[in-house]
């Protein structure tokens, strides 16, 4: 009667509880355990399906399993299931690392390739079994003794701290509020002062209680008149999980810790550094490369952004009596001038955004591109406003989603697509479809209203929509090279950063757009004014990327960075940026996406893939943005082949040509 064991498409997420993890774990262990045994048995020959149908079964099934508890606990945290979680995650970690370094499994698939069956199998398995005997060398699979057991220590240790990190982010996040009277929310919102006084009321408060959640931080820094309670929150969150707040939710340990053992397992493998050892997956080919294009980038760019600066330090002055533009003064100072510059505001803009409209344009779109059909359906869900979709295509059904649209305690900040389940034909028997979350933090309704979105929001549903597609149509039946499933780290944002493209076509905004009160779809000199507006401070925003991807990179490809890493931040900051941050400023405090969210050594992958996205969202602009021959190549060459072969050869066979830096400096206005 465990729900986590139960079989079927959609788990009942609704009757998961904490105290079903564990002897879910403990029964799934024990079959991969039994099934890695016999695999490297005598009995056992080096063959695919073989080996496939004996562990990839049980394996899939301990993973899929402990990904629906991973979910819940990043968009459902609670004490109970945090230990829960905590409790198993060292085991499942035990298991991974033992598995993916067993040296007898190793031999087999190594006399699998070496064999005459490897030439006849498919190019799909071709790539599985290249991409296998590759992650068992970056596994640890050729260690021995002292240093296997010190490789499998470290991943041990990685996963708790990383695990940490993230429940310090959450937990310090979740711990700041800020209750306030009326007069310091002075030209904030109305929507969100109502969410604010609400929230304030729940608890038996008055005035208006703010938090450092998005849909309240962000337009309080944007709009908010109230000089010292920008400030304040502005301090607050750039400083969470850091010295300056509790010492149990202080990260600086962590980081470290984290970067020792990372230059450790580095030097076990017999890389240099993390940096090299991170990108052996990856398209780039070393650290230097890496460091090349992100410099290049951010000295192509630094000249708009010196010019956009002075242009808001001038404005600033001039029209709003701030002779000295702190830090926490620039979104609202922006924001201010775009309103001046381009005669229209944000949250102007958001009341044509409508959650129901939007998502309704989004599935025509994608309907309209890619030959499907996107209908909800039932499904048990962990939340009341989480709703659960399916994909069809020529009458059958293909895929399925859930999308988890608003921000509420206990889920992480952020946006993600992560895969519930993924394409497989299994040896056992069938196709197994895959299944997709969907997680955005989204401001939720407000009475009778429904939610509104801000066009950036708009911008980020389609970009995690994008992930979502890249993992849903896939056609590819191998499950390590399924959707998003074997392709380079740093050309895994190429469908969600192409998908942020439709956003700014004005044919494709009329079917997202209805004003929550009259109906009216966008006007047409709105959108002129957006449209100018698209690369304001668009040199600003690339600096700002390129700052992190540096210091990602940096961090990880310089061996005293453990010792030194606010130093480092401190000097890629200076490197990149024509003004310095803030001294209390401790933003890789919270930067999950290193510390705890995959991307370590690989953010610049944003940059790079955008290099790809862009250039391939040129054969819609040649063609017409509704062109349904272009997009049926673009899922039959992109998103359809997942990572069965590498992105270069998936970007040539749809574009004809390799990718030129020309289409991205073109979409951010810097050519």
């Amino acid at each position: 009667m465990n729900p986590l064991l139960q079989a079927g498409e959609a788990p009942a997420f609704a009757a998961i509880r904490p105290e079903h993890v564990t002897p879910a774990v403990d029964m799934l262990l024990a079959q991969a355990e039994a099934a890695l045994q016999r695999a490297v048995g005598p009995e056992v020959p080096p063959d695919y399906d073989a080996l496939s149908l004996l562990l990839d079964v049980p394996v899939e099934r301990l993973s899929r399993t402990w990904g629906h508890v991973g979910h819940l606990h990043g968009v459902m945290d609670s004490p109970e299931l945090r230990a829960a979680h905590a409790e198993n995650l060292q085991r499942i970690v035990d298991f991974t690392t033992r598995l993916g370094a067993d040296e007898r499994l190793y031999a087999k698939y190594a006399a699998l390739a070496a064999s005459p069956a490897a030439t006849t199998l498919s190019a799909a398995r071709r790539k599985v079994l290249a991409d296998t005997l590759r992650d068992f060398r970056l596994g640890g699979a050729e260690l021995q003794g002292a240093a296997r057991e010190r490789y499998a220590a470290i991943q041990d240790r990685a996963a708790h701290l990383s695990q940490q990190f993230g429940v310090h982010v959450l937990d310090a996040t979740d711990a700041f509020s800020l209750v306030v009277g009326e007069a310091e929310l002075d030209a904030v919102p109305d929507d969100v002062r109502q969410a604010a006084r609400e929230a304030a009321q729940a608890e038996g408060l008055a005035g208006f209680k703010l938090t450092l959640q998005a849909p309240c931080f962000v337009p309080v820094m944007q709009f908010g008149s109230h000089r010292p309670l920008r400030e304040a929150l502005f301090r607050a969150y750039f400083t969470r999980a850091s010295e300056f707040g509790p010492p149990e939710q202080d990260n600086s340990a962590l980081i470290r810790e984290l970067l020792e053992l990372r230059q450790e397992e580095a030097a076990l493998l017999g890389y240099p550094t993390y940096a090299h050892l991170a990108l052996v997956p990856k398209m780039a080919g070393s650290p230097d490369e890496v460091l090349g294009f992100v410099r290049d980038l951010a000295r192509r760019a630094r000249p708009f952004a010196e010019r956009e600066l002075a242009e808001l330090r001038e404005f600033a002055a001039s029209e709003l009596g701030l002779p000295e533009l702190q830090a926490w003064d620039r979104h609202y100072a922006s924001e201010k001038l775009k309103q001046a510059r381009y005669a229209f505001s944000t949250q102007e803009v958001k009341q044509y955004f409508t959650e129901p409209r939007v998502l309704e344009g989004l599935f025509r779109l994608v309907e309209t591109l890619f030959g499907v059909a996107i209908r909800q359906d039932d499904a048990p869900v962990w939340h009341p406003s989480v709703r659960f979709f399916r994909v069809w295509r020529d009458g059958a059904a293909v895929a399925a989603f859930y999308l988890d649209p608003y921000a509420r305690a206990g889920k992480q900040s952020g946006a993600w697509m992560d895969d519930s389940r993924s394409r497989w034909r299994r040896p056992d028997g069938g196709v197994q479809l895959p299944v997709a979350h969907l997680v955005c933090n989204f401001a939720p309704p407000v009475g009778a209203q429904p939610a509104l979105l801000t066009h950036d929001e708009v911008i980020t549903l389609f970009h995690e929509f994008g992930h979502g597609l890249h993992h849903m149509l896939t056609q590819v039946d191998e499950l390590s090279v399924s959707g998003i499933a074997g392709v380079e780290g740093d050309a895994i944002e190429l469908p969600s950063q192409f998908m942020e493209n439709f956003c700014w076509e004005w044919k494709v905004l009329q079917r997202l757009t209805a004003h929550v009160q009259t109906g009216e779809g966008l006007p047409r000199e709105l959108f002129e004014h957006m449209l100018a507006a698209r690369h304001f401070q668009s040199g600003l925003r690339l600096l700002r990327q390129c700052e992190f991807a540096l210091f990602d990179m940096r961090l990880h490809a310089e061996g005293d960075a453990a010792m030194r890493a606010q130093a480092l931040c401190d000097e890629v900051n200076a490197e990149i940026q024509p003004v310095r941050a803030p001294a209390f400023v401790r933003y890789p405090h919270s930067f999950g996406h290193l510390f705890d969210g995959g991307y370590a050594a690989g953010y610049y992958g944003y940059a790079w893939a955008e290099v790809l996205s862009a250039d391939a969202y040129g054969a819609f602009e040649e063609a017409g943005v509704f062109d349904a021959a272009t997009g049926e190549r673009f899922r039959q060459h992109v998103l359809e082949v997942g990572g069965s072969r590498p992105a270069l050869e998936s970007f040539h066979a749809f574009r004809g040509r390799a990718p030129s830096l020309d289409a991205l400096l073109r979409h951010q206005g810097l050519a």
